[in-house]
């Protein structure tokens, strides 16, 4: 934050929670210094606000991605429309990949909560957690794959940037 910026901040979020107290706003999430600047506000705001069709894509997994990618890309209609099936795709198989490494971290618990250490059952477990990495690895290299076909020399080029400086991470 520029030192600048700091006396401002601090002044709205000073005005804000003044305002919170006031409107009786109990909720934090999305009382961001100068949300709905001016106007009091209460949990209908935060229900409308938050609602899966809401501003922050709370519903949808790719939204904010996607929308990033979209401005700092300036992709046209079509690739957008083809990079939030790519990145669909690796949410739902990263959801998976989670799912399976919980279950595999119950099937280790369970080998290790007998008298004796259960070899067969914690070999499994691991076996299908790097089985589960696989996939990942499979489904990260189609997207990258995917994504690398639906940009332009001067997007790939912007995109190599915003990897590499922390801004967008795979």
């Amino acid at each position: 934050m520029h030192p600048g910026f700091i006396h401002w901040w601090k002044e709205a979020q000073r005005a804000h929670d003044e305002q919170r107290s006031v409107s009786g706003c109990g909720a934090t999430a999305g009382c961001a210094p100068g949300w709905r600047r001016g106007r009091s506000h209460g949990p209908a705001d935060h229900e409308a606000h938050f609602s899966p069709g809401g501003d922050d894509g709370a519903g949808f997994g790719v939204r904010r991605p996607l929308r990033f990618m979209a401005w700092k890309l300036e992709l046209s209609e079509v690739q957008i429309e083809q990079l939030a099936g790519v990145l669909d795709g690796l949410k739902t198989e990263r959801a998976q990949a989670a799912v399976d490494h919980r279950r595999s971290v119950g099937s280790i618990a369970d080998a290790l909560s007998g008298d004796t250490f259960d070899v067969d059952a914690a070999t499994a477990a691991v076996t299908s957690r790097v089985e589960s990495a696989e996939r990942l690895k499979g489904a990260v290299l189609d997207a990258l794959k995917k994504t690398h076909g639906l940009l332009t020399p001067n997007q790939r080029k912007q995109l190599t940037y915003l990897l590499r400086s922390g801004q967008l991470s795979i």
